[in-house]
């Protein structure tokens, strides 16, 4: 990793991140003066020191998780059991255990019409069952070839109430459907191992039908688990290197333990910028914007990571998933015009000659003589580039990331990013990045309400 300054363009192997675009040398007086943010930079020092002491002591699972294989060994065993005879695997996981499993697997095309290659389609077809809902849960399995598919069903706690009710339907089901000897080859939980104080509701009923059960890291759930076997499930099953997910990964925790200071750790400086917007300019929104396709669910995972990490006692900033270039035509009105409350970060994933080229004589006849001999990634780095710009002149604060190119490691290094980011941040806020007290209280309710018969 190089040495950095604030302002400077902040460089990984993976990625390249920039902040002058908040700073007030780039956007006027809405931006950070230097100074205010190298005295942040030194606020979160500490913190960053107290991860690498995390690290060392082995405090913070998340930190080492990268350096783990075993478990990546047992799910690709699983897996290769599960897909015996599959057409189509089912994923039943709600929030965190929903989220990066998808992120992970849009890369390999997941979700994106002809995104998967052809080695990718002579794979089982993914399916994801985030929210609850009658009637998609009811047409779903009603579309579906259930002797040819497979369910991995995913709750930490083993109490998720939409999780629990998604299995249950399943295995209805698959019982009605005259399946029920298949069943053990059909489903497949992850779960918390047994705890002899704590109930756990998915493995008693798997445990009851001698359906196999993968461990669920214990020190790492929820939005942090995208890098545990929750995650990297959805990703093998679309054929990715999860090895190369974690490699990725460990390139940030490598540059973690390198830095000398916050200013040279890319995380603590994204956490310092959007903090310090927050407690001097008034910034309560946090706009995540990448410039691909197979990035739009990463802005998925990271609203949960960001606002269920930080939204505690009064504390905390907005987040927005957006995907450029749509929401250029849908939301950047309000950011570049409205209340002067929005950072901006942009995800641009190199392009520039990338795609078909847009014919001359076609270009002519449209009036759009511009475009004419570029390809369609020369016109989407082209957005890219402007939007950031305009932004800029408009005096609001924008932070770029730029991909050389968007794989694996790539991906891997990103949400490890994210997520020390979002630690060092809520560390600098005072509150704790890994709890979610009020989510909590809203699951009780919901029992309490069935239970009652309401």
């Amino acid at each position: 990793m190089t040495e950095h300054r604030a302002g400077q363009p902040h460089m990984t192997a993976a990625f390249t991140q920039n902040i002058d675009g908040c700073l007030d040398g780039a956007i006027g007086a809405h931006g950070l003066p230097r100074a205010s943010l190298d005295a942040w930079l030194k606020r979160v020092d500490p913190h960053v020191e107290a991860l690498k002491r995390d690290y060392a002591e082995k405090r913070l699972p998340l930190l080492r998780i990268a350096e783990e294989a075993a478990d990546i060994a047992e799910a690709a065993e699983a897996l290769k059991a599960l897909s015996v005879g599959a057409r189509t695997i089912l994923f039943f996981g709600t929030g965190g255990s929903g989220l990066g499993g998808q992120t992970l697997a849009q890369l390999a095309g997941w979700n994106i019409p002809g995104g998967a290659d052809a080695k990718q389609r002579t794979r089982p077809r993914t399916r994801f069952y985030d929210n609850l809902d009658a009637s998609t849960l009811a047409g779903g399995l009603a579309s579906l070839d259930l002797e040819s598919t497979r369910f991995v069903v995913t709750s930490k706690s083993g109490g998720t109430a939409e999780t629990l009710a998604q299995a249950i339907v399943a295995l209805t089901a698959v019982k009605a459907a005259g399946l029920e000897a298949q069943i053990p080859k059909m489903f497949l939980g992850i779960t918390e191992p047994v705890r002899h104080d704590k109930k756990n509701g998915l493995r008693a009923l798997f445990s009851s039908l001698g359906i196999p059960l993968l461990e669920h890291h214990t020190g790492i759930g929820g939005r942090f688990s995208c890098l545990t076997n929750v995650g990297l499930m959805p990703a093998m099953a679309r054929g990715l290197d999860a090895a190369a997910i974690r490699s990725g990964a460990q390139s940030v925790i490598d540059a973690l333990l390198r830095s000398k200071s916050a200013a040279d750790f890319a995380p603590a400086v994204g956490a310092a910028t959007a903090i310090a917007l927050n407690k001097e300019r008034g910034i309560t929104t946090m706009v995540m914007m990448p410039y691909a396709d197979r990035l739009s669910r990463f802005s998925a995972w990271f609203v949960q990571l960001w606002a269920e990490s930080l939204g505690k006692g009064g504390e905390g900033t907005s987040p927005i998933a957006c995907l450029g270039p749509l929401d250029q035509h849908s939301q950047l009105q309000l950011f570049m015009d409205g209340p002067r409350s929005t950072m901006m970060t942009v995800l641009r994933v190199a392009s520039a000659g990338a795609g078909q080229r847009i014919d001359a004589a076609f270009a002519k006849l449209a009036g759009a003589e511009f475009m004419a001999g570029h390809t369609v990634g020369d016109v989407v780095s082209a957005q890219a580039h402007a939007v950031p710009e305009a932004l800029a002149r408009a005096g609001r604060p924008v932070r770029t990331i730029d991909l050389v190119k968007l794989d694996e490691k790539t991906l891997g290094a990103l949400l490890m990013h994210f997520m020390i980011e979002t630690i060092l941040a809520g560390r600098l806020l005072g509150v704790d990045p890994f709890d979610q007290p009020a989510v909590e209280l809203a699951k009780i309710l919901t029992k309490e309400r069935l239970a009652k018969g309401a």
